[in-house]
């Protein structure tokens, strides 16, 4: 088995736990270099995490001869140019969630992967974690029967940070983002969805700001329906008093309810009883993901993200949000 060797562009707070390290601990993989615009930052980044190569510049990280894969770990407003730069140089790129900050950009960096030959994968990682796994198991066992019915809710208080209007995080600018913090989060919500119950084929939603705390949209409600015809509905809000997180998928015989984000058991009620499974979060939480590309790469398995995977919830959310933009002057 050959060993994957790795580049970082933009090794921010991201990569410090939930993934960069992982690529030093799967088997047969390695981060030979990372890439930030702030030399010492990059330089710094390399130190601690023990890898023999930082630039500041990513056109040379992405034609280092000893990197064979890159990893796009910016915000979404540079994953499209950087996915064609990699895709140019002819290597396999693996780009943090959501794709781009729109279906549009999605297409054109599909096409000059397909075009280049290579994979592109996206780093939507809870489709390798163990418990939601076992939720697409149970699922395709027909534990709850026929799958009728999903609702999603989503609330949270604002981040303090919302509140310091000179400086504003990325994920709530949408010129950066794409949107506010329902592209941010509620794409992982989607895409587990979209793995379970394959595409969406109607959307319509609502969106609107209604704390006032920044330009994009903080509360969005939606209704879906997947080409099988289960129906959901769906509630986002990031400016409430209470904190909610909650998935729940109803059948015939049973339903299962988890938790996208706030590592709660899963929990599983049918004519059997009640089953519960635990979270168990891993240390570095994209590693079984990680490790599925790396096996992807070397002919021994299949990362099950991406970039026609990630471009569907990408689609999904441009409907939503689509009348929203418009009417607010939003054009990206």
């Amino acid at each position: 088995m050959k060993t994957i060797n790795w580049g970082i562009i933009g090794c921010g707070d991201v990569t410090e736990v939930k993934s960069g390290p992982a690529l030093q601990k799967v088997k047969n993989s390695r981060l030979q270099a990372v890439m930030r615009r702030n030399t010492a930052k990059a330089e710094d980044y390399a130190r601690r995490h023990q890898v023999p190569k930082w630039y500041n510049q990513a056109d040379a990280l992405i034609h280092d001869p000893d990197v064979d894969i890159v990893y796009i770990a910016t915000p979404p407003d540079s994953h499209h140019d950087y996915t064609l730069k990699v895709a140019a140089a002819g290597k396999p790129v693996y780009v943090e969630k959501p794709l781009a900050r729109n279906y549009t950009e999605c297409l054109e960096m599909i096409e000059a992967c397909q075009q280049a030959q290579i994979p592109l994968f996206t780093a939507y990682y809870r489709r390798s974690l163990p418990l939601f796994l076992k939720i697409k198991e149970s699922l395709e066992q027909h534990k709850i029967g026929e799958v009728r019915f999903i609702n999603i809710v989503l609330c949270q208080p604002p981040y303090k940070q919302d509140y310091n209007s000179d400086q504003l995080p990325w994920r709530v600018i949408p010129e950066i983002a794409g949107g506010g913090y329902f592209i941010d989060l509620a794409s992982h919500t989607l895409d587990l969805l979209d793995y379970y119950f394959g595409p969406v084929t109607e959307v319509n939603g609502l969106a609107s700001n209604q704390a006032k705390l920044y330009q994009a949209e903080d509360t969005v409600v939606a209704n879906l329906r997947f080409k099988s015809g289960i129906l959901t509905s769906a509630i986002w809000c990031f400016c409430s008093s209470v904190r909610e997180d909650k998935v729940t998928i109803m059948g015939t015989e049973g339903e299962i309810s988890f938790s996208t984000f706030m590592e709660h058991d899963a929990v599983m009620e049918n004519r059997d009883g009640r089953t519960s499974w635990p979270f168990n979060k891993p240390e570095h939480i994209q590693q079984p993901h990680i490790q599925s590309i790396v096996d992807q790469l070397n002919g021994a398995g299949h990362c099950p993200s991406d970039g026609l995977s990630a471009a569907r919830t990408s689609w999904v959310m441009d409907q939503i949000l689509a009348d929203w933009r418009k009417k607010n002057g939003i054009l990206l």
